[in-house]
């Protein structure tokens, strides 16, 4: 009888247990988007309706296979091919809209003041949104993604790594590695080249010197793995996963990507170590000048207020190793795309380049007078941001502008879109027209700072900037002294959202050496 009663109350458990589990799954997957939706309606917020466990995630996925599968006209009206579901449900649903990304919702925002209230949050309402899955792996939790004391300590660290003399001593390593690529160009005069497979070789140069100093190989091992898990996140970047079901059953790629992540550990250890070494046996006198340098520095600080862990520097190094390889060479891409395109801006900026530096290398002195050059690669970024969107959340319920946010939901800024929005820039939005910017970023934006964010808004802006802009005009005007280009008849215009906004099969240009470029 014992017995019996044990059993029974054994499956009055379990069975409480699965309808526990049951109730809580339909909570998830359809009471609480289904609550979200109806509140924001109510709100006046529109989109597109949700479906059970997908959400919008197949149109989204659809639409975008069907726009990457053939090339464009050579327009840079770009919104219907990297984002084109955005570009549909703008003008059915207004410009700010709920849509679905699996269970997760997700509010976009187009709305200028929305988007100032959101990127300056002095209230600390709207954090950075968690990464998941393989782009958690790339990124960590380094500075683009930290927040608190641990955003702050990174922070100050970026800021030390990327102005005055950290900048400045950054310079020679930018001018050798620009060398090296465009003399290696002499053998593709008069022929094609795709750029921006050469970029990618030379942002990685500079990147690997800048970041790990005497240790650029190890880096750029580093930066390969990196690449792996850039390419399991394209690949996983639509698939729904369930919580709970997703950590149990692993896929092939989700141990891939865990191998990688603890290789790239490994390696990151190695540097470190080696770095400490040299110091205590006295071989250097401090842990380097690079970002690692700064980095280790950070570590050993004797104050704990201020130090760092091991994984922080690994999410910082990742982060760094990342963002600053890949936007600048999609940014030079883009640069020499255009160029090519509009052969009379092309010919102006050689004349700048020449009058400013001649025949001599790029000087730091020099790179603020090159005006036309800054308004050219302020415009690719106007009309080709690297990144396509910036993402934050809502932790607690909290007000923007009128609207009440629910907790849970992301908002995302579509970048493409807003540089795009002829409310902003006029009917001639989709035009290359870099004298735009003839009077600077400020006046350009004078009726809306929130109308161009390449590097994002507010205290979280991108501390690299000023880097990439250097490393930018380094290489274009060192190309422009000794080359004139134009679009090679293979290319086809294919803009694509991977993690960044890049040429699906690259930029293929033809080289013509100047043999005369005396200043």
């Amino acid at each position: 009888m014992d017995c019996m009663i044990i059993i029974y109350i054994s499956t009055l458990f379990l069975f409480g247990c699965l309808l526990f589990g049951v109730i809580k799954l339909f909570v998830k997957l359809w009471w609480t988007p289904m609550r979200i939706q109806r509140f924001m309606k109510s709100q006046g917020i529109q989109g597109p309706s949700y479906k059970f466990i997908q959400g919008n995630t197949r149109d989204v996925y659809t639409k975008r296979m069907q726009a990457m599968a053939t090339p464009m006209d050579l327009s840079h009206h770009i919104l219907p091919r990297v984002m084109p579901t955005v570009h549909s449900w703008l003008p059915l649903y207004g410009r700010n809209f709920l849509q679905w990304f699996g269970v997760d919702a997700q509010l976009i925002i187009t709305d200028p003041e929305m988007i100032k209230e959101v990127l300056h949050d002095r209230q600390k309402n709207f954090p950075k949104a968690k990464l998941q899955g393989h782009i958690h792996r790339i990124f960590g939790n380094g500075l683009v993604t930290a927040e608190g004391e641990r955003w702050a300590k990174s922070r100050k660290i970026a800021n030390f790594a990327f102005h005055g003399d950290s900048l400045k001593n950054m310079i020679p390593t930018m001018i050798e590695s620009a060398e090296t690529m465009v003399e290696g160009w002499k053998n593709y005069e008069g022929k094609e080249v795709d750029v921006f497979k050469e970029f990618k070789v030379y942002t990685l140069d500079v990147i690997s010197h800048t970041a790990f100093g005497s240790s650029y190989q190890q880096g750029k091992d580093i930066f390969h793995m990196l690449q792996q898990l850039t390419d399991l996140s394209i690949r996983n970047g639509y698939k729904i996963k369930l919580p709970v079901i997703s950590k149990i059953l692993k896929s092939k790629d989700d141990y891939e990507g865990e191998r990688l992540e603890k290789r790239m550990k490994d390696c990151f250890m190695e540097i470190i170590k080696a770095r400490e070494e040299k110091f205590r046996n006295g071989e250097t006198e401090g842990y380097g000048n690079d970002f690692l340098g700064l980095l280790v520095k950070a570590k050993n600080d004797p104050e704990t207020s201020q130090s760092i862990s091991v994984e922080d520097i690994v999410d910082e190094c990742k982060t760094f190793y990342f963002a600053g390889h890949e936007t600048t060479n999609v940014l030079l891409a883009w640069t020499m795309f255009l160029l090519a395109l509009h052969k009379e801006w092309q010919e102006e900026a050689r004349n700048e380049v020449l009058k400013v530096f001649g025949d001599n290398n790029p000087t730091l002195e020099g790179l603020p007078k090159l005006r036309t050059m800054t308004m050219i690669i302020n415009e690719c970024l106007r009309l080709y941001p690297p990144a396509m969107s910036v993402s934050r959340r809502a932790e607690k319920e909290v007000r923007l502008g009128s609207m009440v946010v629910p907790p849970t939901i992301m908002l995302m800024i579509p970048t493409v879109a807003v540089h795009h929005d002829t409310r902003f820039w006029g009917e001639d939005a989709h035009e290359f027209k870099p004298e735009r910017f003839s009077e600077g970023v400020g006046k350009a934006t004078e009726s809306n700072s929130a109308a161009y964010i390449p590097f994002g808004l507010g205290p979280r802006n991108c501390v690299g900037m000023n880097f990439a802009m250097n490393e930018a005009k380094i290489a274009m005007s060192m190309i422009l002294q000794r080359y004139s280009f134009s679009l090679s008849p293979a290319y086809a215009h294919m803009p694509v959202q991977f993690l960044t906004i890049c040429p699906q099969n690259g930029v293929q240009v033809i080289l013509n050496s100047i043999t005369d470029h005396k200043a």
